[in-house]
């Protein structure tokens, strides 16, 4: 293994944080580097075909990354939008994330995911993004978000749905017309207006 090139593949799983063998490629160093990195223990294998810097610090933000490097069309959504938005104490055991109503089911043994599909605008509203790294996080909003949590409250609960809803007023995440707005994209106005009435 030449050196030259060791050194470079290391910068650039540091600078990225989650790397592919294809992003190595795309740099014009051999993707076999990565498995040569692995074999000295200089990087951990988070995923099939995922990579960061051995020891790397693993948190909620850092698998966020691994998840969306994984699908890069999906979009953090439900718990794991509440979380990254500070909306719960909670901790999700697997990322949530929004695909198309029609999108393949993706294929991923790392990190743990739970995928809900989207269709039209409540697909498509509402996304922010975010860079860990360089690599670009898609995460709803948090306006999107509570109101993703009344049309799923069956999956997640309403009282998950109802904390949100005022934790997200009381800290001004966003603005009552926000989150009616997004009520009705998601098609869950009749659920939230009482509760809407209530906090603001």
């Amino acid at each position: 293994m030449l050196k030259a090139a060791r050194d470079k593949a290391l910068a650039l799983i540091k600078q990225e944080g989650v790397i592919r063998p294809r992003d190595l490629e795309a740099k014009g160093i051999p993707r076999q580097y990565l498995w040569w990195l692995w074999q000295e223990g200089l990087v951990d294998r988070v995923g099939r075909g995922l990579y960061t810097l051995k020891g790397a610090e693993t948190t909620e933000l850092q698998t966020m990354a691994e998840a969306s490097k994984r699908i890069p069309q999906g979009v953090i959504c439900l718990l794991s939008a509440l979380q990254f938005h500070g909306l719960t104490t909670a901790t999700p055991f697997q990322i949530w994330m929004a695909i198309a109503v029609k999108a393949r089911r993706p294929k991923v043994d790392r990190p743990v995911m739970k995928f809900v599909r989207f269709s039209g605008r409540a697909l498509t509203s509402g996304i922010e993004e975010h860079r860990q790294g360089r690599v670009t996080i898609k995460v709803y909003n948090s306006a999107k978000t509570v109101a993703d949590c009344f049309k799923y409250r069956h999956k997640i609960g309403l009282d998950v749905a109802l904390a949100a809803l005022r934790d997200c007023r009381q800290q001004k995440q966003c603005s009552a017309d926000d989150l009616w707005r997004y009520a009705k994209i998601c098609r869950v106005q009749n659920v939230m207006k009482p509760y809407l009435e209530a906090v603001t």
